[in-house]
Order: C-alpha cells, then sequence, then structure tokens
C-alpha cells in the first residue's frame, strides 16, 4: 500500500500540471474549443469581439464564443464549425488588427452620442463629422417612411425603403454611396469591422447601421414608428462593415 502511494502521486500530479499549461497557453498553439479555458481562450474573444462578433472575455469558450466563431468563419469563408484550429486563431488575429479603427484626417473618436427627438428624428452630436451630420440628415429624410420590400433599389427617391434601401439612402446623402446596395452586397463594402462613427451590421437577410451611437433600423419603427432608435440589438449573425475613416 505504502509503494503505491508515490505512483499514485506522481498520476495525480501528471493530471494536474497539463491543466496548469493551459490556463497559460501561449496563443495559437493548441486548438480550442467549447470547454477550453484559458488566457489563449481570452485573447481570442477578445481579438473576435475586435472584427466585430461581440464577445466577452471571460477566458471560457462557452456556447457564446462557439457562436461567435461560427459568426467570423462564415463571413472569412471558412468551415463554420465553431473549433478555433491554430490557423484560424491566427486569422483571427490577423483581422482584428486590420480591423482596429486608428482616427486619420483629423477625425477623432465621438465624445458624445446623438439622440432621437420626440419627432422621432435624429440629431448629431456637436463634434460629428461633416459626412456623419449628412448621414443623419438623410437618414432623417427617410426615417418615417414605411417599409417597402425593395424600396430605395430602384431609385432613390422612392415611397417606401427595404432594411438596405435605407442604409444605402442614408450613405447616399452624405455622399458615400453611388449605387444601393443589397444586404449581401454590404458584407464586402467599405472597411471590415466596426468604425468610430459608422458601423454597418449586415448579413444575407437584413442590415441596420449604427450612426453616432444610435441605431438606423426598418424594425425600429414597430415601436416608435420612425428608423431611429437609441436601444441597441444584439449584432451576432451580423458582419460589421464601416466607411473609410470613420
Amino acid at each position: 500500500m505504502h509503494r503505491t502511494l508515490p505512483a499514485l502521486a506522481g498520476v495525480a500530479l501528471a493530471a494536474v500540471v497539463p491543466a496548469a499549461d493551459a490556463l497559460a497557453a501561449p496563443y495559437a498553439s493548441r486548438t480550442l474549443r467549447e470547454g477550453s479555458s484559458g488566457s489563449d481562450v481570452r485573447a481570442l474573444q477578445r481579438y473576435l469581439d475586435r472584427t466585430g462578433q461581440e464577445t466577452t472575455a471571460d477566458g471560457e469558450f462557452g456556447p457564446a464564443t462557439a457562436a461567435s466563431l461560427r459568426d467570423f468563419e462564415a463571413a472569412e469563408d471558412r468551415r463554420a464549425n465553431g473549433v478555433a484550429s491554430r490557423s484560424d486563431q491566427r486569422l483571427v488575429r490577423r483581422v482584428a488588427s486590420e480591423t482596429d479603427v486608428e482616427p486619420t484626417d483629423g477625425y477623432t473618436e465621438p465624445t458624445a452620442a446623438g439622440s432621437v427627438g420626440p419627432d422621432g428624428l435624429a440629431v448629431p452630436p456637436a463634434d460629428a463629422p461633416p459626412e456623419v451630420a449628412a448621414i443623419i440628415e438623410a437618414g432623417n429624410a427617410i426615417a418615417r417612411k414605411p417599409y417597402k420590400y425593395g424600396g430605395g433599389h430602384g431609385k432613390w427617391r422612392d415611397t417606401g425603403y427595404d432594411c438596405s434601401g435605407s442604409v444605402s439612402f442614408a450613405l447616399h446623402g452624405a455622399g458615400l454611396l453611388d449605387s444601393p446596395l443589397d444586404s449581401s452586397a454590404f458584407a464586402g463594402w467599405g472597411e471590415r469591422g466596426r468604425g468610430a462613427w459608422v458601423t454597418i451590421r449586415t448579413n444575407p437577410g437584413h442590415a441596420y447601421m449604427i450612426v453616432a451611437g444610435l441605431r438606423f433600423d426598418t424594425s425600429a419603427r414597430k415601436r416608435g414608428r420612425t428608423r431611429w432608435t437609441e436601444t441597441m440589438r444584439s449584432p451576432r449573425g451580423y458582419v460589421a462593415r464601416h466607411p473609410e475613416g470613420l
């Protein structure tokens, strides 16, 4: 009995050491999947968040992280299995570094968000760049227009606008878009990731926009009969894009 104790202790120690090593595993040194935990998981979560896939960096690879990873993989035309191979992790890190927004050409991060007045129209913050103010002004012009499938795609001035038609109209008003785009086309428009002032969230079925902290979305009409709202929605399942410099 006494002779087996050191061996058993050695087995127990061997079982503990790999777990401890995993908690401090270098980034992209192992495959990560649901159930994984450690500093490399936390790094992956932070990189995913920076690519526009809202992810909580808690170091635990749970269902929410797997869903964010699948959304990222789908956006990058990779197999969306929610398992982060080492090459997947390197890609997430590279995309995250490319999507970081650096103020250029005099643009700065917002110091305050816009607001929505009782009339359902948006008011830009005082420090908004001219393009942002123009987007808001154009958005106000159709904010209370009815939803119309295909609206805004055949002609700029229409009796109603669908989701991507609404976003297209607002961007066109600021001189940022020449022709209307549908929600799938927006996935390849502009720059990758979230912008400082403007972020387009899009997937094959829907598109909406965040401008100066306000959401411009046809679905917002269900409550306030205006496309503008200060209430955010989950970005899960959406690709994030933004105009260059904004």
